[in-house]
């Protein structure tokens, strides 16, 4: 501690007799100059260079004039609110980042290549779409680990045949899906996952193929997230008297919904995760989930069905131990 004391008494001393050098009027420019030790220096230098640091940090903004959001290939409702959570993140980051329109895009890309390769070659500055998507394995990419839908697209909900509810009101457990084969359009992340869990899979559909298709007996069921499957039933499903939403069952697995940022811009990466740590914090996520979502959820009764859970082998590292914020 004694020489603690006097190192730092010999670097105030030091920086005291730097400062009396460089403002006193006594001393020409030669002597200021030769009168500065390297001790001088080295003193000045720690004092100064930890608070360049901070104002780097603090100040430097991204260059870009615009934010360029894709928000295609997912359901109106699901775009809605990513949006809304988006525009909540910039407004709580305004201060610190300025204010910087999104442009926002919501072609759908049917061919899985283009979703892959919408930072190098869509033009995405940011998307949304589940962690540990596939597609997205073998891009440079900036995980923003920070769920923004409670998890409620991993509550699956199944679309069947109306003359099999029986046979699923008799299911105990994943086994009893195993014996049945699962209908997902090629190229959704839910392919891998289902198939890393011992369940069928037929996945040589389109969506818009879909419910024909299962109409049509060549797969058992679909699934769909609890974000979705009234918006999906409806538009899609209801006009089908063959078709009907499973009442008893409810599939489950970690699949939280997070941004992806391009790696071009960590600028962008450091404000979009600064941001959902606001709103995560002060209830305004919470806000916006339940405007769109919790009557939803309520009417589903999720609590009230038999849940049966799945793994996701394809979350990524930083989200293995998500936990729904849902029953």
């Amino acid at each position: 501690m004694g020489r603690q004391r006097l190192e730092k008494t010999a670097c105030l001393t030091a920086l005291q007799r730097c400062c009396r050098i460089a403002f006193s009027g006594h001393y020409s420019f030669d002597e200021r100059f030769m009168s500065i030790r390297p001790v001088h220096v080295i003193c000045l230098l720690l004092i100064f260079s930890p608070l360049a640091v901070l104002w780097y940090v603090t100040s430097v903004k991204s260059e870009a004039t615009v934010i360029n959001f894709w928000n295609g290939n997912k359901t109106p409702g699901r775009q809605a609110y990513e949006r809304d959570v988006l525009d909540a993140v910039l407004l709580a980051t305004r201060k610190g980042y300025g204010n910087v329109p999104v442009v926002e895009d919501r072609r759908d890309l049917p061919v899985a290549s283009d979703e892959t390769a919408i930072f190098r070659k869509g033009g995405a500055d940011i998307f949304g779409t589940v962690a540990g998507n596939p597609k997205l394995a073998n891009e440079d990419k900036l995980l923003i680990p920070f769920p923004m839908m409670k998890g409620l697209l991993g509550y699956r909900l199944l679309i069947i045949r109306a003359e099999d509810q029986e046979k699923y009101a008799a299911i105990q457990g994943i086994e009893g899906l195993r014996a049945l084969t699962n209908g997902v359009p090629d190229g959704w992340a839910e392919v891998d996952l289902f198939r890393a869990n011992g369940i069928p899979v037929e996945a040589d559909l389109r969506f818009d193929n879909l419910f024909q298709k299962l109409g049509d007996r060549q797969f058992d069921y679909t699934t769909f997230g609890g974000n979705e499957i009234e918006q999906v039933f409806s538009e899609h499903v209801a006009s089908r008297p063959d078709l009907a939403l499973e009442q008893t069952l409810l599939l489950y697995y970690p699949f939280p919904l997070v941004f992806y940022v391009t790696p071009s811009d960590p600028i962008l990466a450091q404000r979009i995760r600064q941001g959902m740590a606001i709103i995560s914090r002060n209830g305004v996520l919470d806000g916006i989930f339940e405007q769109h979502f919790g009557e939803t959820v309520r009417r589903l009764n999720l609590a009230e069905r038999r849940k049966l859970v799945l793994d996701n082998p394809l979350l990524p590292k930083e989200l293995k131990s998500f936990q729904p914020d849902l029953p």
